[in-house]
């Protein structure tokens, strides 16, 4: 069923104020503004989040340097001690570093011996064990002291001056570390076999000392740290300058490649720290690797691998905060564009119309004043043309039956072609004077009952039934000739569209508060959509006969009034013409013109 609503002459434009091309850029620039933003957003909470554990890597591998530093220091304490006492202290917690080194050596020297004792060794293993360990010499002496295998030459100027710490039966010495600090001396460790059928001799040069000493000291460290350091530490690895391992614990990652981490640049001392995201163990860490600081030198990189579980946590209820946000504020702006939009449509929509109605008004006006003078001219002939026939009838009447009957019908042609031309100088004229209006209060239903009485017999002619309905009588201010023009047309365009019969209802009520609605319903054939829009053109008609000025006609008058139309159809099924009528007069300067 289609509708058309006619307020004041008004037809609502179609036009947009903006294009939708450039609402939709707008809205979408503004969408990637947010998006940018979200994203942006979401970096920062990266970056402070990974700031975050790498200031924990930090302070863990600080607090295993400055461990690490104290065991050096005990480590040379503990020798500077032993040269300066001629009496060996023991059980003082100083030594302890020192105990750890001869320790070490001690599983060294009995895993050379088992594997010499498997007859698994030859030179060319001894010197790889030796070289992977930073040692600098690894030897096996016989019952007489003679060498059966040895990782290098021993040079007799390395044992000048030497003295090695013979373990006998489990018992560990401790006067290696007096080497430690020596530069041009070598320091032995010697492991006598209980039945004395061989010696493991274990020499260490100046630099094998300090890579030992090292290592004993972060791994004393590292045990030191123990639980201090927190959950998540799923490794640690501490490597010396030259890529040997010096200490490692918990499930040890494979090498690192090139392109993993900037490691050398952490080795140089120009990056502070480095670290990446990566999965590990099915289990998401950061990998991080900080330079290790011993006596105010870079003396190796710790690598360690910290759990960043809590962190993607954090992360990603931030990140469901942020598009929620993001989302909340895409719709507020597009609600906003929406509004905006629609605000500047129906501006530019009662812009359009103000003009279209001005447009209408002036063509209207000039129609009028066309059609009052056309009116005017053309009356004066057709009333000479009336005299003249009623002249020729009087005088060329004769008694010839048959000539007189030819005059009576050419006469008849006459008189009804002056007629119709009469009925169309009345609509002009009119239509000229439907602008000017004199009101006062008189009862719409009187009114419209006169109007069927009217209609009643050509209804009655064309097999239509007129039905009216009314309780309540309403005086409402009108032109009452004006108004009867208007709803007389409506009724007989109602009529004229029912050809077979049919039922035309008035019906009068108050639907809304101030305005009285007359209602006036058909089963003719209905107004197709197109023909919906064009029914109160002036230039607009369906009759073969006709100017289309009644409907039009009509229009004005109850735009006079300050009334609307609402016009409903379905081709086929019938009209319903809804006239909106307000109970109080409504200054309308159109109306008065």
């Amino acid at each position: 069923m289609d509708t058309i609503r006619i307020n004041h002459g008004k037809r609502l434009s179609k036009r947009p104020f903006l294009p939708p091309f450039a609402v939709a850029v707008v809205f979408l620039v503004f969408i990637g503004l947010i998006v940018v933003m979200g994203v942006m957003n979401i970096q920062r909470i990266d970056k402070a989040l990974t700031e975050f554990v790498e200031e924990r890597a930090l302070s863990i591998a600080g607090i295993v340097q400055n461990l690490a530093q104290e065991n050096l220091n005990n480590l040379v304490q503990a020798s500077r001690i032993e040269r300066e006492s001629s009496t060996p202290r023991k059980g003082v917690d100083v030594f302890s570093p020192k105990q750890l080194l001869v320790t070490a050596l001690f599983n060294i020297g009995r895993e050379v011996d088992n594997h010499w004792r498997k007859e698994k060794l030859d030179e060319g293993y001894l010197n790889r064990y030796a070289s992977e360990r930073g040692i600098f010499l690894i030897a096996i002496f016989d019952r007489k002291g003679r060498v059966v295998i040895q990782s290098r030459e021993l040079s007799k100027e390395y044992l000048k001056g030497a003295h090695p710490t013979l373990v006998e039966s489990g018992k560990l010495s401790m006067t290696l570390i007096e080497y430690l600090g020596a530069t041009q001396r070598i320091g032995f460790v010697a492991l006598k076999r209980k039945d004395g059928s061989g010696t493991v001799v274990i020499a260490l040069d100046p630099e094998g000392l300090r890579f030992w000493g090292i290592k004993v000291s972060v791994e004393k460290a590292i045990s030191e740290l123990g639980e201090s350091s927190g959950q998540g530490l799923y490794y640690f690895v501490v490597i010396d300058q030259k890529g040997k391992l010096i200490s490692a614990s918990g499930s040890v990652p494979g090498p690192w490649h090139p392109e993993d981490l900037q490691v050398s640049e952490v080795m140089a001392g120009l990056r502070r720290i480095d670290s990446r995201k990566v999965i590990y163990l099915g289990k998401p860490i950061f990998d991080v690797v900080v330079p290790l600081y011993l006596n105010g030198q870079i003396a190796g990189v710790v690598r360690m691998g910290l759990d960043r579980e809590d962190t993607e946590k954090i992360l990603e209820d931030n990140k469901k905060n942020i598009f929620a946000n993001m989302g909340i504020i895409t719709l507020i702006a597009f609600v906003s564009l929406w509004f905006l939009y629609h605000t500047q449509n129906k501006h530019l929509e009662s812009i359009v119309a103000m003009e279209r109605q001005l447009e209408k008004a002036e063509r209207l006006s000039a129609l009028g004043q066309l059609a009052a003078g056309l009116a005017h001219e053309i009356r004066n002939p057709l009333n000479a043309i009336s005299m003249a026939t009623q002249r020729l009838k009087r005088e060329f009447m004769g008694g010839d039956e048959l000539k007189n009957k030819e005059i009576q019908e050419l006469l008849f042609v006459v008189r009804d072609e002056i007629r119709r031309l009469n009925g169309i100088v009345e609509e002009f004229l009119s239509f000229s004077r439907s602008r000017r209006l004199e009101f006062r209060e008189f009862p719409l239903a009187e009114l419209l009952q006169k109007i069927v009485n009217l209609m009643s017999e050509e209804a009655a002619v064309r097999g239509i039934v007129l039905k009216t309905k009314w309780e309540d009588d309403f005086y409402i201010p009108m032109d009452v000739d004006k108004l009867q023009q208007a709803f007389l047309n409506f009724i007989k365009n109602s009529i004229e569209s029912m050809s077979d019969g049919g039922e035309v209802s008035l019906e009068i009520a108050r639907e809304r508060k101030g305005w009285v609605t007359v209602r006036i319903a058909d089963t003719g054939c209905g107004i197709s959509p197109e023909e919906l829009e064009k029914i109160f053109s002036p230039e607009y008609t369906t009759k073969d006969k006709g100017f289309g000025l009644g409907l039009c006609l009509a229009h004005e008058i109850v735009r006079g009034h300050g009334g609307e139309i609402r016009v409903t159809s379905e081709k086929g099924k019938g009209s319903i013409f809804e006239i909106h009528l307000p109970e109080e007069k409504v200054n309308l300067t159109a109306s008065s013109g």
